[in-house]
């Protein structure tokens, strides 16, 4: 898939992992390029589903945390559990994996209380699965909206990032009707423009354009670049989960959330301390993490690598081949 994207399309990707809002204009202006170019490379890209721009909710406001699971399944099964899984509404990612386990999935569920009967009863009760294992994540540190190409020059980098501030931390607040309304819109397409949103909801211009500017400035919706890290030239993906010292945890997850591979680092409750979902060119990159970056951080007691085999969904996007449908 790689070698699908050319340079033009690799600068524009990039871009818009930066500023994922940003108009075509101002992308053609940073990268040197036309604005019809820059229109119709992303077209392309948009309607090849080679990319897709979406919305990530801050968990703070969610009534939950996300939940992973390692699901055993009967020998040849897989295939089919990983289908039921992923067909789930409230799963985010589902792929056939390598190691303890046969199924790794990564579960939202709308309410704490859901979280019982989500693994015993819905995810217990698919034909074919044997055992789960279950870690509850805690506090994140890298997701898929910090996963960028390195390609731009610090000057674009600079203005790119002026069009989209970081945002984060912990926001308590309860949405109303119209708020969650328009952050599933944003969800959905992270590039929906106010008229987009006001046409889909019935909602005034003025009401989509307030509502959606103060999801997206607290930080409560992060638009970012969904797209197979593959189609990048990453076709190797791990789940590595890592034991520490208690006193190590943190340092650790922060150092882990800032190595360019990460696409997902977070803490857990369970019996890892930690995830780190990775995306590789290559072994050899797979072979470096362990033995260079992982060897050089003190408290790390053990590690556990499971190699992503196949994705059918990611994101909460279902995949048709590699790519978001």
């Amino acid at each position: 898939m790689a070698e699908s994207l050319d340079a033009v399309d690799l600068d524009l990707v990039a871009a818009l992992q930066r500023a994922p809002r940003a108009g075509v204009r101002l992308l053609a202006e940073i990268l040197g390029m036309s604005a019809s170019t820059a229109s119709r490379r992303l077209t392309r890209l948009l309607e090849a589903r080679l990319l897709k721009i979406v919305g990530q909710l801050n968990w703070s406001v969610r009534a939950a945390h996300p939940l992973h699971l390692w699901i055993a399944t009967r020998p040849g099964a897989a295939g089919q559990v990983v289908h039921d899984v992923a067909a789930l509404p409230e799963t985010q990612f589902a792929a056939i994996i390598s190691g303890r386990a046969d199924v790794y999935c990564i579960l939202q569920p709308a309410v704490r209380a859901a979280k019982a009967d989500l693994i015993a009863e819905r995810i217990g009760g698919i034909p074919g699965v044997t055992s789960s294992h279950t870690e509850i994540a805690l506090r994140c540190y890298a997701s898929a909206a910090t996963w960028q190409l390195d390609r731009l020059t610090p000057d674009q980098e600079t203005r790119l990032r002026e069009r989209n501030p970081a945002v984060g931390g912990v926001i308590r607040t309860q949405l109303g009707e119209d708020e969650r309304r328009v952050a599933r819109a944003l969800q959905e397409d992270g590039r929906a423009s106010a008229a987009d949103i006001a046409r889909r909801l019935a909602l005034s211009q003025s009401t989509a354009y307030r509502l959606a500017q103060s999801l997206l400035e607290r930080g409560i919706v992060i638009p970012h670049v969904e797209i197979d890290p593959a189609v990048l030239g990453f076709p190797l993906e791990a789940v590595i989960s890592l034991t520490t010292e208690l006193r190590s945890i943190n340092g650790i997850a922060a150092e882990l959330g800032r190595l360019p591979t990460a696409r997902w680092v977070s803490t857990v409750a369970g019996t890892s301390s930690m995830i780190y979902h990775g995306a590789f060119r290559d072994e050899d990159d797979l072979a470096e993490l362990l033995t260079r970056d992982l060897a050089a951080l003190d408290g790390i007691k053990t590690v556990e690598v499971a190699i992503v085999l196949r994705v059918l969904t990611r994101y909460g996007l279902p995949r048709a081949g590699v790519l978001p449908a």
